[in-house]
C-alpha cells in the first residue's frame, strides 16, 4: 500500500523520517507575481522558520555510536457519528530504525541508517452524505498492510570551522520507491559564536498503486521533488541561544491520492516554511526552556502555524522533558468536506481541511553506565475544526493518534 508521498504522517510522526537533499537542484524560482510569494511577503518579518538540519561538531565523533529505535503510532476508530461503511479500524504503523556512525581517519566520519516502517489498517475512501444530511466517511476496509524498507549512507568532511555531508537514500515498498541524494553545510563565524548553514536535497519517486478491495485507475506515475534551506545559529550569551531557518521545497509530478474515489490536485507544489528556534538555559534548577515556532505557506492555499513549548529538566543521569505543541491550519484552496467534482482540482481529504491540533507528550533519557543511553518518548495528539485559527467546515475523518517511542544507544571507542 502506498504511503509515503502521497499519505504524508502527521507533523509529530513526519520529524521521525530522515532528511534527504540534492545533488542536481532544479532551478525553479518562484515567479514575482506568484500568489505563495505575495502571502509570504507579508509575514516575513516575523514568521521565522525551524532549522531542520542537524547541527555537527567540527570534528570527527571521538566514538562509534550504535543504535536502535522503535516507535509505535496508533490512530483511534472513526467514531460512528461519522461513519457510514467500511472499517472504523484506522492505522496502526511500527517503524524500527537502526543506525551506525563512527569516525574515519582524522577528518570523516560515515554513517548508515537503516528504517523498517509495517502498517496495518483502513483509510478514508471518500465523504458523502449520511441520513440525516451530515457528511461522513466510506473506509477503505481493513485490508491495508504495507512494508516499507529505507536504507541511507551519510558521510560527512570536517575541517577546522565546520563540516559537509553528503547522503544517499533509497527506500521501497510495495507501491512506491524513492531515491533521493542530499548535500549539506555548516560553517561557522572566526568568535564561534555564530553557525550558517546549508543544503540542498532532491528525490527522484515512482508510484505503482496496487489493486486492493478499493478500485485504483493508476499504474505508474512519477514525482521529481527538490528542496533547499538556509539557516543560521547564534549564541546570545552564556546560557542562551536562537536559530534562524528558511526552507523552500518543489515538487513536479503525480501529487493526487491514487487510493481515494475523488482527488484531482494541481501537479505542481511550492512549499515554503520560515521558523525561529529558541533555547535558555537555567543554571539554577539546572534546566532549558525550548521554544519553537514554524510558519508554513505552499501554492495551494495552505498556511500554517507550529508553536512548542517544552522544559528540559536535569536529574542526576536523567533528562526529563515535558513538552506542549499547538498546531493550525488554513484549508487548501481546492478542499471542501464533500469533493467538488465539478472544479478543475477537487479533494476531500481531511489533511488538506482547517483543523487545529493540540499535543501533549514527555521526552526521558537515562543514562546505563558509561557507554548506554535508554530513551522514552510518549504523546497524544488530538485534532478539532474550531481549535484552528481559520475558518473552515469540520472535515468528518480528522485523525487522534497516540505515539510511543523507545531507543536504546551504544557508544564505544
Amino acid at each position: 500500500m502506498f504511503t509515503r508521498a502521497r499519505r504524508p504522517l502527521p507533523e509529530t510522526l513526519e520529524r521521525l523520517a530522515v532528511a534527504v537533499a540534492v545533488t542536481e537542484p532544479r532551478n525553479r524560482a518562484l515567479h514575482p507575481r506568484s500568489r505563495l510569494m505575495r502571502r509570504l511577503g507579508n509575514a516575513l518579518a516575523v514568521l521565522p522558520a525551524y532549522q531542520t538540519i542537524p547541527a555537527h561538531a567540527d570534528a570527527p565523533p571521538a566514538f562509534t555510536e550504535v543504535g536502535l529505535r522503535y516507535s509505535r503510532y496508533s490512530e483511534d476508530s472513526l467514531g460512528a457519528d461519522k461513519w457510514i461503511f467500511g472499517s472504523r479500524g484506522r492505522y496502526d504503523i511500527d517503524i524500527t530504525q537502526f543506525w551506525i556512525e563512527g569516525p574515519i581517519g582524522a577528518n570523516w566520519s560515515v554513517a548508515l541508517d537503516i528504517q523498517n516502517d509495517y502498517q496495518t489498517g483502513a483509510s478514508p475512501w471518500f465523504v458523502g452524505t449520511q441520513q440525516n444530511g451530515e457528511p461522513g466517511v466510506i473506509m477503505s476496509g481493513a485490508s491495508i498492510e504495507d512494508n516499507r524498507l529505507e536504507v541511507g549512507v551519510t558521510t560527512r568532511y570536517f575541517w577546522a570551522d565546520g563540516n559537509a555531508g553528503f547522503t544517499a537514500s533509497h527506500s521501497d515498498e510495495d507501491d512506491y520507491a524513492a531515491t533521493a541524494l542530499a548535500m549539506d553545510a555548516s560553517w561557522n563565524t572566526d568568535d564561534d559564536s555564530r553557525t550558517w548553514s546549508a543544503s540542498l536535497s532532491s528525490s527522484e519517486d515512482t508510484l505503482t498503486p496496487t489493486q486492493g478491495a478499493i478500485p485504483v485507475f493508476v499504474e505508474r506515475e512519477e514525482l521529481d521533488t527538490q528542496s533547499a534551506y538556509f539557516g543560521v545559529s547564534q549564541i546570545l550569551s552564556r546560557t542562551a541561544i536562537t536559530k534562524v531557518g528558511l526552507s523552500y521545497t518543489y515538487s513536479e509530478g503525480y501529487l493526487s491520492d491514487p487510493y481515494k474515489l475523488f482527488d484531482a490536485r494541481p501537479e505542481t507544489h511550492e512549499r515554503v516554511a520560515l521558523s525561529l528556534g529558541y533555547r535558555q538555559f537555567f543554571i539554577v534548577p539546572d534546566a532549558s526552556l525550548q521554544m519553537d515556532y514554524r510558519y508554513y505557506g505552499d501554492s495551494w492555499g495552505i498556511d500554517s502555524h507550529t508553536v512548542e513549548l517544552g522544559w528540559a529538566q536535569n536529574l542526576s543521569s536523567h533528562l526529563i522533558t515535558p513538552y506542549l505543541r499547538y498546531y493550525s491550519q488554513r484549508q487548501a484552496d481546492f478542499y471542501t468536506v464533500i469533493a467538488d467534482t465539478n472544479a478543475r482540482y477537487y479533494a476531500d481529504d481531511y489533511r488538506l481541511s482547517s483543523f487545529g491540533a493540540l499535543t501533549i507528550g514527555a521526552r526521558w533519557a537515562v543514562a546505563l553506565g558509561d557507554q548506554w543511553t535508554l530513551q522514552l518518548e510518549a504523546e497524544r495528539y488530538e485534532t478539532d475544526a474550531s481549535w484552528s485559527l481559520y475558518s473552515g467546515a469540520e472535515a468528518p475523518a480528522l485523525v487522534n493518534f497516540w505515539r510511543g517511542t523507545v531507543s536504546l544507544t551504544w557508544r564505544y571507542d
